[in-house]
């Protein structure tokens, strides 16, 4: 897999203030505001997200990496799929590669590696006939919020989904997890079951960005910090059957989402993975909440 991690998404948002108090809300942490951007990191992240001031909500770009000899496996593949290389926009990083996907996204691949989070020990659970949990103790959360801590995907809208699936195995490297053909396709360029994802519709847009968190109670507790904050909830928590991951979506100022996950799938990569086709009636989850009706409508003016 050339492409070795996402390093940032970027989207472009009328009244940016707004989306900043989501974001600070949602537990992302400001680094840094300089011109036309607002930038965001995790708890134990690099950069993960940034803002863009403009007329309205889209995605401006996506940050790719590519460390070492990847990087020119990357522009060699560009190349060969004779998809020309593009000068980056004026506010945007200046570095690696520049390009646009078949939907017209604009995609910068970066050589460097994405930072590892440190590892986390193992959480005690008191589980039917095996109490592992140290005796007279409580198990309550002693936070308030949830402290993302890493980027782990995103799901754009696409009017074709197998183009946007060929474009990014074939010539970035991703490797297909799961699919509901012609309506869902699920990609991984790391050890988790997912990074990219698209979704069937008209024209293309932004669905989600969703960050890891370090248990369900992070997930409940940061569920009821954004819907105290005055954000609307939309769906979780529940158990995607796609990636196992457990979650909760809030919605962001546009009607996108913003998701927590928690235990997705671990796919290293000489793993023998099949990937499966699913029929859509099962694809979403196993348990939760009824899905909104809403939930997989493109809400982005063409």
């Amino acid at each position: 897999m050339p492409v070795k991690g996402l390093i940032h998404y970027a989207l472009e948002v009328p009244k940016a203030t707004t989306w900043e108090k989501f974001y600070q809300d949602f537990g992302l942490e400001e680094t840094d505001s300089r011109g036309n951007s607002i930038q965001f990191k995790t708890a134990r992240g690099s950069g993960e997200l940034l803002l863009y001031e403009g007329p309205k909500k889209r995605l401006h770009h996506i940050a790719l990496a590519a460390p070492g000899d990847e990087f020119e496996a990357v522009r060699a593949a560009l190349k060969r799929a004779n998809v020309a290389e593009i000068d980056p926009p004026k506010d945007a990083p200046q570095v690696g590669i520049w390009f646009r996907d078949p939907d017209g996204n604009l995609i910068n691949v970066r050589q460097e590696a994405k930072p590892a989070i440190p590892p986390e020990p193992p959480r005690a659970y008191n589980v039917p006939g095996n109490p592992t949990r140290p005796p007279a103790t409580r198990n309550v959360p002693d936070f308030d919020r949830a402290k993302p801590r890493r980027l782990g995907h995103e799901l754009f809208f696409t009017p074709d989904p197998d183009a946007a699936t060929r474009f990014y195995t074939e010539t970035l490297g991703f490797k297909i997890s799961d699919l509901v053909p012609g309506v869902l396709s699920f990609m991984r360029c790391t050890t988790d079951h997912h990074n990219i994802a698209f979704a069937k519709s008209t024209h293309r847009g932004f669905h989600h960005a969703s960050y890891e968190v370090g248990g369900f109670d992070e997930i409940g507790m940061g569920a009821m910090h954004m819907k105290e904050s005055g954000w609307e909830p939309a769906w979780g928590m529940g158990r995607h059957v796609i990636g196992s991951n457990v979650f909760y979506y809030i919605k962001d100022p546009a009607g996108s989402y913003a998701e927590y996950f928690h235990d997705i799938d671990y796919i290293p990569e000489d793993a023998e993975w099949q990937p499966r086709e699913w029929d859509p009636k099962y694809a979403l989850y196993c348990w939760g909440p009824d899905v909104p009706a809403d939930f997989i409508v493109n809400k982005e003016e063409p």
